[in-house]
């Protein structure tokens, strides 16, 4: 802020024209470099486009390089429980690459809870931008687990198999052989259909039966579970992550592409 003897005239800062939505939370989160305002810009005018903007509740871009910056939602700059604002907890990293769990004590609350997060069941998805290529059994990159109702993204067996479980139980899951845990993974259900993507292409369906919303808070770097609370900690770094309503297949494939450009803009794409 810049004072003179009248009072106040200008700012050090500015924010440069564009999309309401982007320019509130480029000013909530202290984004100050061109290149970051742009592909945040973008990503939003992208999803807009596409017509996914609104299906989302929670979307984390993890830009800025710092753990203020990382906290904020997209969707919503407040910083609020409410407003699906993140605290980091257990430690972890955060760089110009996103944010990275330690494996052990690390994760990211964003205090969204299905049971009144979600308008009506079985209409969800979450996604997890992984930039770590490991294969780990124990691991869950993000979700929530209450006895019946499972809202986890990407566990790498050491089988080199990805999985994806968004059901009532495990046998509702997608399962498929994976090269590697690079990129965009997206654990989706609408109606009966519990489906997965990577890189925007489909991995599978299953139809499952209905189920209510869970009732545990997703977390990012962990899987919140009744019974353990938070365990099974993973150490995949997240350039991003989103939470929403579910995806079709072309809007699956629409949000990839929308993702990939953000990240490619941002020169950490995989």
């Amino acid at each position: 802020m810049i004072l003179s003897t009248h009072g106040i005239i200008g700012s050090s800062v500015t924010v440069a024209s564009g999309d309401a939505d982007a320019l509130a939370f480029i000013t909530a989160a202290g984004i100050t470099d061109t290149t970051q305002k742009s592909a945040i810009n973008t990503l939003v005018t992208d999803l807009k486009t596409a017509n996914i903007w609104t299906k989302m509740k929670a979307l984390y871009p993890f830009v800025g390089g710092t753990a203020a910056q990382h906290r904020f939602n997209l969707k919503d700059p407040r910083t609020v429980d409410a407003a699906f604002y993140l605290d980091f907890l257990g430690g972890g990293t955060h760089s110009a690459n996103g944010y990275q769990p330690n494996g052990s004590t690390a994760y990211a609350e964003t205090y969204f809870n299905p049971t009144t997060g979600y308008s009506v069941n079985n209409n969800a998805h979450i996604s997890f931008y992984s930039r770590t290529n490991l294969s780990v059994s124990t691991n869950n990159e993000m979700g929530c687990y209450d006895v019946n109702n499972l809202v986890i993204t990407t566990r790498r067996s050491d089988q080199s198999n990805n999985t994806f479980l968004f059901a009532n139980t495990l046998s509702g899951g997608i399962n498929f052989v994976d090269s590697d845990s690079l990129g965009l993974y997206v654990s989706n259900r609408i109606n009966n259909q519990a489906n997965g993507f990577k890189n925007g292409v489909s991995k599978g369906s299953n139809t499952v039966a209905d189920n209510a919303r869970n009732n545990r808070t997703i977390v990012i770097g962990a899987n919140n579970s009744t019974t353990l609370n938070i365990t099974q900690y993973s150490s995949k770094q997240s350039a991003f992550a989103s939470i929403g309503d579910g995806l079709t297949d072309a809007e699956a494939a629409n949000f990839y592409t929308a993702v990939q450009t953000y990240q490619t803009t941002l020169n950490r794409q995989v």
